[in-house]
């Protein structure tokens, strides 16, 4: 009789869930909105409406039945550290894991290797694991750190218009703002933020904008860039030296923003410098297959994940 595995990545900005039957074919994928619980109380729903909503779509996906049963099922949360503070998810398996999202990016950008991954997207955070060691660096939030983040990348140019606004100067980032999220003034933007019109995640897409004026010459948006690109390199570094890895490690960069080429560049010229014995490598899954790799994995099967 044939056993089903899921795996779901459950980010700031979106869910996407995989699941696969037990020789690892992968049958159907299936994504819902945010599932992070920064900020969320006790009667929130957000994490628990997400994993099942994109668990289902994705079973759905698979055209397994309506009263299918998983094995495993592995999900991987943003800023999860072992509790959940909202309504608790009912995911149909016989065994289910929830762990830190940088474990999922890890297994499916190195597939259980050692080595170290940095994720920058919607927040940022670093996850080096050996043998006999692992450490997480960053991911602290969107309020406290995530620094080299989408949201951190799009309030920081916010913030250097604000204060040309205050210096009475011309502002680029001022005028992209305004225009991305079609306000008439920048005091208008911000308390349509804190009011909740414009969540964390739409502002964070204000960062294609940032990118995209690097890319057309802004001064000021490269060097916003080189700034994002230090500061994903040094949670590497700091990831890499509490973990005890080789200067030769494996190292893999992944997240939304990095498929922004000027940002991938700064990052590899960066990298250069500061670990040049380093080993770039390019993700082999994505983190919703790693979380479907280590369900196998957990329970002994040795099935690798495939289309």
């Amino acid at each position: 009789m044939t056993e089903y595995f899921a795996g779901i990545d459950g980010g700031q900005s979106s869910t996407t869930a995989v699941v696969g039957d037990d020789g690892g074919k992968i049958l159907g994928r299936g994504s819902a909105g945010p599932c992070d619980e920064i900020g969320e109380g006790a009667q929130s729903t957000r994490l628990r409406d997400a994993l099942e909503s994109a668990l289902d779509r994705a079973s759905r996906a698979a055209g397994l039945p309506a009263d299918v049963r998983f094995r495993q099922i592995v999900a991987g949360v943003s800023g999860y550290e072992g509790r959940i503070y909202g309504q608790t998810p009912s995911l149909p398996a016989s065994a289910l894991s929830i762990v830190h999202d940088s474990e999922i990016a890890h297994a499916g950008a190195l597939a259980g290797e050692p080595g170290a991954i940095v994720i920058a997207g919607t927040g940022s955070v670093a996850f080096a694991k050996d043998r006999a060691a692992r450490a997480i660096v960053g991911g602290w939030g969107y309020v406290f750190g995530d620094e080299g983040g989408a949201f951190w990348m799009a309030r920081e140019a916010v913030r250097e218009a604000m204060r040309d606004t205050d210096a009475a100067e011309p502002s680029e980032f001022g005028a992209l703002a305004l225009e991305r999220f079609s306000q008439p003034s920048l005091r208008h933007l911000a308390r349509a933020f804190y009011a909740g019109e414009i969540t964390r995640a739409d502002l964070a897409a204000f960062s294609v904008d940032v990118m995209t004026s690097a890319q057309r010459g802004n001064a000021s948006a490269a060097r916003l860039l080189q700034t994002a690109a230090k500061e994903l390199v040094s949670l590497a570094s700091e990831a890499i030296a509490r973990a005890r890895l080789p200067a030769d490690c494996k190292v893999a960069f992944v997240g939304g923003l990095l498929q922004s080429a000027a940002l991938r560049e700064q990052v590899m010229q960066r990298m250069r410098s500061a670990l040049p014995a380093a080993r770039i490598a390019s993700p082999k899954f994505e983190a919703a297959t790693g979380a479907l790799l280590l369900a196998y994995r957990s329970c002994g099967n040795p099935a690798e994940p495939a289309p």
